[in-house]
């Protein structure tokens, strides 16, 4: 391809980036690569833009030869690479655009993040259901919508599936889709601009609204004001909001009692921490996307060792197809553990609550579900409390994290669970004995 669409250099854009971070490593990429943006290809010229001309500098001499052979591989016949400055605050973007044009370009959206990519299962159906509910309804059945849940679960995969559905059901819908930071960023420009106008005009006068982890607006009072304005406006005038933070809106810190209150109005929906059987169904179903065959081996290897995120399990599986097809290796599970050497100690050292769960389940031969239901025999009980303490103690999960992961208990059987533990301890010598064998399995 000599000549492509704008369109399509977006999206091989985005798939040249995740291999290059699986080359080269999260933290070099963050440092060198992230803040390019691709501006054209034209004539087997690929122009790219950079912040500065020590990162221009840096990325020409270090990674062109890289960035020209992965762009390749997506059949964009690139000869040469030129860099051009230009002062990209957002990492997101990803077409060209101006300053003056800021407003016509903030919504960008991963043509891969749809619907029909979104694997479901049961830690993620419920908000998968109300997102599509809510993309489908011509009036909106919950507004807002709030999404929430840890890093790389899925929330941001959701709210794009919204966005295309919506775009593509309803064409002459407006919709915007938004970080939080970037709204915040725009806000402030137009105040010091004096031309709040502007900016009112753009999102009050939407069809559906989305704004991605608006936890970073606590503590913001200012931009929390404008918000609160703007959700109000556009609830009260019947149009769609859609929302997504790592908390729930009860819990998000430095936000108003007020505005807490507001994002609840509607559906809050928990996407909760991957199980193995949903983390194996995502690499299988990413795995038919590459024309290479992935062994199903590999694949469970992966799902069973990357517990962290979906992110960083799809970064896994790009990291390891990109190394095999560069350098021409067979795909085994001793070349992923090779390949993902780092990843894989670094996963090995995070304890999960559902790692916790499963092994005080083969301590005291209990079933999983056993343990997160209602029932209260004695031993199932004291494996319940011992499970919920170590959590508190082993992991950064909140109370009420820690009690949705038990069958959706509230914060306050956690912390009755965790005080029962402590008091065990001091009475009960074999108790003790059992908690410190279960202690040091994970510290070991």
């Amino acid at each position: 391809m000599t000549n492509i669409t704008d369109q399509k250099l977006n999206q091989i854009w985005l798939e040249t980036t995740d291999d290059l971070k699986s080359l080269i490593g999260e933290k070099s990429f963050k440092t060198w690569l992230s803040r390019l943006g691709v501006i054209e290809f034209n004539d087997g010229i690929l122009k790219l833009s950079a912040p500065s001309n020590f990162i221009r500098d840096n990325v020409l001499s270090r990674f062109s030869d890289m960035i020209v052979k992965v762009m390749n591989s997506y059949g964009c016949a690139v000869k040469s690479l030129h860099i051009d400055i230009y002062d990209n605050n957002n990492p997101e973007v990803t077409a060209k655009s101006e300053r003056d044009d800021e407003f016509k370009s903030i919504s960008v959206l991963d043509k891969r993040f749809t619907f029909e990519n979104f694997v479901v299962g049961k830690p993620n159906e419920f908000a998968y259901a109300a997102s599509l509910r809510v993309a489908e309804s011509e009036i909106p059945s919950f507004n807002p919508l709030f999404l929430y849940g840890g890093v790389g679960l899925g929330k941001t995969h959701l709210m794009h599936s919204i966005a295309w559905h919506v775009m593509k059901t309803h064409p002459k819908k407006k919709v915007i889709y938004i970080s939080a930071e970037k709204f915040m960023y725009l806000f402030i420009k137009s105040l010091r601009f004096k031309d709040t106008v502007s900016f009112k005009e753009m999102f009050r006068n939407v069809d559906v609204l989305m704004i991605d982890d608006v936890q970073f607006i606590g503590g913001k009072d200012t931009t929390q004001e404008e918000f609160f304005h703007t959700f109000n406006d556009l609830v009260d005038n019947n149009r769609q909001v859609v929302l997504s933070a790592d908390k729930s809106p009860s819990n998000l810190e430095g936000v108003e009692d007020r505005l807490k209150s507001r994002l609840g109005w509607g559906l809050v929906a928990d996407v909760h921490p991957t199980t193995y059987e949903l983390r194996l169904g995502i690499l299988q179903s990413k795995a038919k996307m590459y024309k290479i065959k992935i062994p199903e081996e590999v694949l469970e290897f992966l799902a069973m060792k990357i517990t962290s995120n979906i992110r960083e399990l799809e970064g896994a599986l790009n990291r390891i197809v990109a190394h095999v097809t560069l350098v021409g290796r067979p795909i085994t599970i001793s070349v992923a553990q090779e390949v993902l050497s780092d990843l894989l100690r670094s996963n090995e050292r995070i304890i999960t609550i559902e790692i916790i769960q499963k092994r005080v389940c083969e301590f005291y031969s209990v079933k999983l579900s056993d343990l997160n239901s209602s029932k209260r025999p004695k031993e199932l009980a004291t494996a319940r409390q011992i499970a919920m303490y170590l959590c508190k103690e082993l992991t950064t999960k909140s109370l009420p994290d820690i009690g949705r992961s038990f069958g959706g208990r509230d914060h306050t059987t956690v912390l009755h669970s965790v005080r029962k533990v402590k008091e065990n301890i001091q009475k009960d010598p074999a108790f003790a004995t059992d908690l410190e064998i279960l202690m040091k399995s994970f510290t070991n």
